[in-house]
């Protein structure tokens, strides 16, 4: 049909960096017929679309519209799964505090993803769901679970790609970096293949986070280069490169990758936000450091850091 040609022109779009251009596309394929915009098919495009836009309610709003259809329930229930798992796109395997407690943080979302889950066929991408599904309760006894679950997966399919990106996020959520490490080395060195592009990406990162954090800064640049030459759109392989140039204080360099972060993930995280006012507000653009100040607490108004960090150091300096 040509909703999987939309789908396909989608995720074109998000890779060459142009995803704007993408609602234009929605709205012709809308007009096409008189109940075009009622079917599964259109649901699951436009759910596409609010997922990569970073607008992850209109994303489950679209895509529970299409969950029960025979031909994009599975994709659309995967894809729901995904965002109630990681609403933010963020890179979840980080500054995580393990809850010791029996269960861990059953949140609401992570319900919602182990129901939908129920209603996915058995298959090795449903099985690496349900241990992302584990691993979101953030308890040390669930992420062994899911390991264990994963190294039987890998034991049958010893590369299956998503197996082992979501293996090395519960080595590092346990804070065994080394073995992660030694897993994402096997992924970076594995062949492209696009219908992946979302696994190489976390695979990647995730790797050159760890390369962060061991001042080998080099190393994670290239992984970044690398997410962007298959995604334009990477708004995190943009922020990592920013991070390494903040850390490096060239900070107008810095400013200008959390610019493109801040322009992909539609201007909606305030944590990239913040980094890209303060990284201007240290090259001493403090115009622009404020309007970002602004922007960022106009959606986040209870967000006193940026206003204490970078809004009023912006103002008193343009005032002397």
């Amino acid at each position: 049909t040509h909703f999987k040609a939309l789908a396909k022109l989608f995720q074109l779009l998000r890779r060459a960096g142009r995803l704007p251009e993408a609602s234009k596309y929605l709205a012709s394929a809308a007009k096409s017929s008189p109940r075009a915009a009622l079917e599964a098919g259109y649901k699951y495009c436009e759910g596409l679309l609010h997922k990569y836009m970073n607008d992850p309610r209109a994303a489950l709003t679209s895509l529970n519209l299409a969950r029960r259809d025979g031909e994009w329930g599975e994709q659309a229930v995967m894809l729901m799964i995904e965002i109630y798992l990681n609403p933010e796109n963020e890179t979840n395997w980080d500054e995580l505090q393990l809850d010791e407690r029996p269960g861990g943080d059953q949140s609401e979302a992570v319900r919602a993803a182990e129901k939908l889950l129920r209603e996915l066929p058995p298959s090795p991408r449903q099985a690496v769901l349900e241990c992302y599904t584990l691993m979101a309760y953030k308890s040390k006894a669930q992420l062994e679970k899911a390991c264990a679950k994963l190294l039987e997966l890998l034991n049958v399919e010893r590369d299956y790609l998503p197996a082992l990106v979501c293996l090395s996020q519960a080595y590092l959520m346990l804070k065994q970096a080394p073995k992660a490490r030694n897993h994402l080395k096997r992924v970076a060195k594995m062949t492209f293949i696009a219908e992946m592009v979302d696994d190489f990406e976390r695979g990647w990162l995730m790797l050159s986070d760890v390369y962060i954090a061991g001042g080998k800064y080099d190393l994670a640049e290239e992984l970044c280069k690398r997410c962007l030459q298959s995604n334009k759109s990477c708004a995190k392989a943009w922020e990592f490169l920013g991070v390494v140039k903040e850390k490096e204080m060239s900070y107008r360099d810095a400013a200008q990758h959390y610019e493109n972060a801040w322009k992909y993930e539609n201007e909606a995280s305030a944590a990239v936000g913040y980094k890209l006012s303060f990284n201007y507000l240290k090259a001493k653009k403090y115009v622009d450091a404020i309007d970002v100040c602004h922007k960022v607490l106009k959606q986040y108004p209870d967000y006193p850091k940026i206003r204490k960090d970078v809004l009023e150091k912006a103002r008193q300096a343009l005032r002397t």
